[in-house]
Order: structure tokens, then sequence, then C-alpha cells
């Protein structure tokens, strides 16, 4: 068995934060506004665990509802959540359901027929939906518990949480359309993630379509309110005045575009406040009509829900050009120091950082330092000379590799990786992208991405998975009358980057067996004390076994990329799927070790849920279809729970 980990200390001593998450149901995205990603269930322990099976599954019937260019062109990304006695959940194509949480029996369904047009790569997406509860209204009255769906071609939707029916209150007959301005194509800009509920505010951010142009669309917030639906604010990512010299130089703040939030939004509801990852103004991968640091891109954000006022913002990255979006929900806990419970706010980044900010003010719990990184870029770019650095935790994930590091099964294998290693710019982190090509690692999709960390709020503890693998960025000089078309296959991707002088071509870093020409684990998963900063754990995440020709009678542990997050229980289990083996997992949340794993109908790039139904703790997760991976196609739910006595 291959297997590593860093030997840690006991658990820290318990700390009971001021205020601990008062439901044993999973009522937003994350669980709560929160993002923690925790259930205080218990049923489901390390003892029992292992006698976890199928209690019931549930098909959508959208693999033969849609047709195959949008099966196609659609990828599983859902976590559902409980509202109004159900579990509510969205498909990639925006159907919301709503199932008896114990039994899995259908109770209601709601179709908002998304625009069927839609072609590669702008895919059919809804990661969830989220709800609100009306506190002026009797529970049992019409939309008192509401849903809000946020759909690909841009609409805000109000549904009664109890019987799926639009909410007449709500914006047009229930519906709210938002304007995403002048458009490249229909699908460059579309809402992918669900809202944020804070303060009667509906807050939701956008998906822009990477690399068309340099003048993408603006990633414009936008706040409606909760019960008519009306617009109330807007907060563009990039400011328009003020600001010191650096932050914008020239004129490159009105010729951009992006900055955009395409992950999930936190809420602190107590405090009325939101907390936004943004991501890099346009284009990713070359800035040189964007000089300046570039503010607020690449930066957790907070605002005020009421008002849309900048509360503060940390940038995170200065002069983004390798598209290393802040591309996670924050997730809110409270860290004892000093005997106080201080609300923080823990940011996971695709570089591997893990920053943990006071998220009344923004400061770092842990040192930021300001480090000096590699320079020499394409001419008419500009590059920033330092980038922020925290001193812990540690990152998630290596950050450089050199020749020597090359990783093979064979000699044979390793050779090759050594040499192609040697022919790119390979600097380590923020090496800056070239025409001669640029190792960048980890690669745009992470170190983590949008699934997120998962918390266990009395030992302050943060879970958080992780890919650990390299790419291969160059640019090209575009040829005079080139067109606007992102061209994409299995291996790699070019994008137009119109308004540039390049085009930017995006490949895996790979030997000629087709496995990553860094060490393994290529994929893991970590464990943070969030009162120290120090990694308690960090074991590999995902086998090859069904990546190899011949069966083996052993795992090989070697970790592969994975999309989605994990959950916490109070029962001290960790539940994650995310890998490419298409396996859900349980996990000992004290040492990392693997308990129980089921293989999933489908692909496993979804983050679980869990809560408590008649008496039975329940692990609920979806499976489908991922563009990236490619992963098996499926349209179940599937919920397992220990046998009943």
């Amino acid at each position: 068995m291959i297997w590593w980990r860093i030997e840690h200390p006991p658990l820290p001593k318990l700390f009971i934060p001021t205020r601990l998450p008062a439901q044993t149901a999973w009522d937003q995205w994350g669980a709560t506004s929160a993002g923690t990603r925790y259930t205080q269930a218990a049923q489901i322990v390390p003892g029992n665990v292992g006698h976890l099976q199928v209690a019931w599954r549930y098909s959508t019937g959208e693999l033969s509802r849609r047709p195959e260019a949008m099966l196609a062109n659609s990828t599983s990304e859902t976590t559902p959540i409980l509202a109004a006695g159900s579990l509510i959940t969205c498909t990639p194509f925006s159907r919301v359901i709503a199932l008896d949480p114990a039994t899995g029996r259908e109770k209601w369904t709601f179709d908002p027929k998304i625009d069927p047009r839609y072609k590669l790569p702008d895919q059919y997406i809804c990661r969830g939906v989220s709800q609100w509860r009306d506190p002026d209204m009797p529970l049992n009255s019409a939309c008192a518990q509401r849903i809000i769906l946020a759909t690909v071609d841009m609409r805000l939707i109000g549904l009664d949480a109890r019987t799926g029916r639009l909410c007449s209150q709500f914006g047009n007959n229930g519906t709210v359309k938002v304007d995403p301005g002048r458009l490249h194509h229909p699908g460059e800009v579309k809402l992918a993630g669900p809202a944020a509920i804070a303060a009667g505010s509906i807050v939701v951010g956008t998906s822009v379509l990477d690399n068309v142009r340099a003048n993408a669309p603006r990633g414009i917030i936008r706040a409606y309110d909760v019960r008519t639906g009306r617009a109330l604010w807007t907060f563009d990512p990039i400011p328009q005045t003020g600001g010191s010299d650096r932050d914008w130089m020239g004129n490159s703040r009105r010729t951009t575009g992006a900055a955009n939030v395409w992950s999930v939004i936190s809420a602190d509801e107590r405090r009325g406040l939101v907390f936004l990852p943004t991501s890099s103004a346009s284009p990713d991968y070359y800035g040189g009509l964007r000089p300046g640091d570039n503010r607020h891109a690449n930066s957790v954000v907070a605002l005020d829900a009421r008002t849309g006022s900048l509360v503060w913002a940390r940038q995170l990255i200065h002069h983004d050009i390798w598209d290393y979006d802040t591309p996670a929900q924050p997730t809110l806990i409270d860290i004892e120091r000093g005997g106080q419970a201080i609300p923080a706010l823990v940011q996971p980044t695709k570089q591997g950082y893990v920053f943990v900010l006071d998220r009344r003010t923004g400061a770092p719990l842990f040192p930021i330092d300001e480090v000096p990184v590699p320079q020499g870029a394409m001419p008419g770019e500009w590059l920033s000379p330092t980038q922020p650095r925290p001193r812990l935790p540690k990152p998630i994930v290596p950050q450089s590799v050199k020749p020597d590091d090359a990783w093979g099964f064979t000699p044979w294998d390793r050779g090759k990786c050594r040499d192609l290693i040697a022919q790119y710019r390979s600097e380590g982190l923020f090496t800056p992208i070239t025409e001669r090509g640029t190792i960048t690692y980890p690669a745009a999709s992470g170190g983590a991405n949008w699934g997120a960390g998962a918390i266990d709020p009395v030992r302050q503890i943060y879970y958080i998975n992780s890919s650990r693998v390299a790419s291969v960025i160059r640019l090209r000089k575009r040829a005079p009358g080139a067109g606007g078309t992102v061209k994409l296959s299995a291996t790699e991707d070019v994008s137009p980057m119109a308004g540039t002088p390049y085009e930017v071509k995006r490949e895996w870093l790979l030997s000629p067996l087709g496995a990553p020409c860094t060490k393994p684990p290529w994929g893991g998963l970590t464990a943070i004390d969030l009162r120290s900063g120090r990694t308690l754990w960090d074991v590999p995440l995902g086998t090859i076994n069904n990546k190899v020709a011949v069966p083996l009678p052993f795992d090989l542990r070697l970790g592969t990329p994975n999309i989605g997050g994990p959950i916490a229980t109070k029962g001290g289990v960790l539940f994650i799927a995310a890998t490419m083996d298409g396996f859900l997992r349980a996990i000992d949340m004290a040492s990392g070790k693997e308990l129980w794993r089921d293989a999933l109908p489908g692909g496993s790039q979804t983050t679980p849920m869990s809560y408590m139904a008649g008496g039975r703790q329940f692990v609920v997760i979806t499976s489908g279809q991922h563009m990236w991976f490619q992963t098996k196609r499926s349209d179940q739910i599937v919920a397992y729970a220990l046998p009943m006595k």
C-alpha cells in the first residue's frame, strides 16, 4: 500500500465556539451560509461506517430527457439542500427536484426550460439552490419558505419550497431576468452557483467565459430583494475610480473585464456581510492591456449585504496571468485566540495557499509576506515584483518542479519527463507565461477548486482536498484575422484572447504513457489546525487502479486530480468523492485513514451532504458526467445509511 502522511500531535483541546450550527440539517449549499460543510449528525462513526449501504436511489431522468448535444455539454456538480421537509436539488439543466429525504420519493419538480442553444464550452451546470424563510409569514403560507434558483440563462426564479410553484410576488410572476449586457455569444456569461442570501438581499455573481476576448463582460455582483426581486445594488470588482496609482495604471480599468465571482459567495448573516471570492481580470494569461495590481480581482472582498458598500478587500494575487482565480467559497468559523473567539474566514486558493483572515477586517491571523517572484515576461506585459505568501498554514500542494524532480513508472518515461520539463520555463510559482512555454504547478485547476473545505468547528480543524498536477501554458502570436473561438480537445485547449497580440495554448504536463510528469500523489486531502496553522495530516486522495490495463491486487494510491469538496460530521467521519476513480469515500477525521468506499454509478465530481431523517443519518451524493474529467454519465442521486435495526 502506498500511503504517506505527516505525523501529527494529538488533537487540540476542545474549544466550544460561541455559535455552533443549530441543526443537523443542511440548510444551504455549503450546509450553512457560512460554507461550513459540517453536520452535527453523529450516528455514523469510525466504528460503524463500514456498514454503510445504499438506502435509496433516484434517477432524475435527464439522460433520456435531453438531446445528445445538451448532454455532451453538461457537468454535474450539484449538492442538495434540505428545505420545508424535502431534499431539494437541481440538475445540470436547472430542473429542480424535491424528494422525501428518508425514502427518495419524488414530491415535486420544476423545469425552467433553459435555453437549449448553448455550445461547447458554455456548459450546462447548476451547483445548487438556495433557500430563505420569511420571518413575517406563517410557516405554512405560500412562499414563506422559498427556493431561489439561479439559471445559466441568467434568470433568478423564486419557488415555494413546499410545492415547487412559482412565487408570483417575486419579480415578474416568479422570475427576475438578469441583464448581462452585450455578449460575444449566448452563454458567455451565466449564473452557475447558488445565490447567497443575507440581510434581505439575494446576492449573485456570474461565470464569465475565460480568454475569449480581452474586454470580457465585467464581473458585476448584483443584489435583489428576497421578497420582491427588486434590484437593490451592484458592485463592480474592477473599481472605476479611486485606489492607488499601482492598482490600475492608465486606462486599464476601463478596457478589461471579468474579476467575476464564478464560485460561491459566503454570508455572515449576523453581521450582514457577504464575502466574494473574485477571479482574475480578463484575459487570464496576458495582462499587458491591464497593467497594475488589478484590485479587486483575485481577492476576497467583503460587502455590506444591505447596501453593497465595500467593507474590506484582501488581494491574494497581484496582476494574475496564471488563471489563479479565487476558486472556492470562503469558510467562516470562530477561532480561539488568547481565550477569545475571533470571527475568521478561511480561503483556499488554486496555488495551494490557505489564507486565514479576520472576517471583520480582512487582517491576517497568520502573517502574510510579500515575497519576490520570477520576472522576465513577454513584451508589453506588466508584472508585480512580489506576491502575497502566508507563513502558515504551509501550502497544501507542491509549487515547483525541476527536471530532476521528474517522475515515471519506468526509467524510460521518467527520462522523457525530465527532457520535457527541461524544455520549458519552470522557476516555481508565478513564473511568467511566455512563447517558450511555462510550467504552472499547480495547474490552473488547482490546488483547491470550487469544492472548498469543511470544518470541525469544535476542534477548529479545516479539511481541504487538492489536485497536484502541472500544466504547460504557451503564448502564440495571433494570426491576422484570427477568429474568436475556443478550440478544445482531450489533452489541450487553445483560446483566442482577442484584442491581445497572443492566443494561449494549455495542455497537461504528461509522460508518453499519459501519466503526470510530477511526483505523486496527484491528488490529496489535508487537515489543518486553524488555531496553530499546523498541518495535522496529509494523505493521497484517489487510486489509479481503473486507469491501468492489468487488474491489480492492491491499490495504487497515487491520488488523482479532483473536483468537488469534503464534508465533516460530528461523528468524526469525513465524506468525499471528487476523484477520477468514481468512489465516495469515508475518512477518519482524526488520522486521514480511509475507512470505507463505494463505487458511484457515474462521475464523482460533486460534494456530498448529510442529515438526519426518520431516525437515520443519511449521506447523499449526486453522480453524473463531468466535462473536464470525461467521467461516466449518470443521472442518479444516491443515499447511504446504516442498516435499519
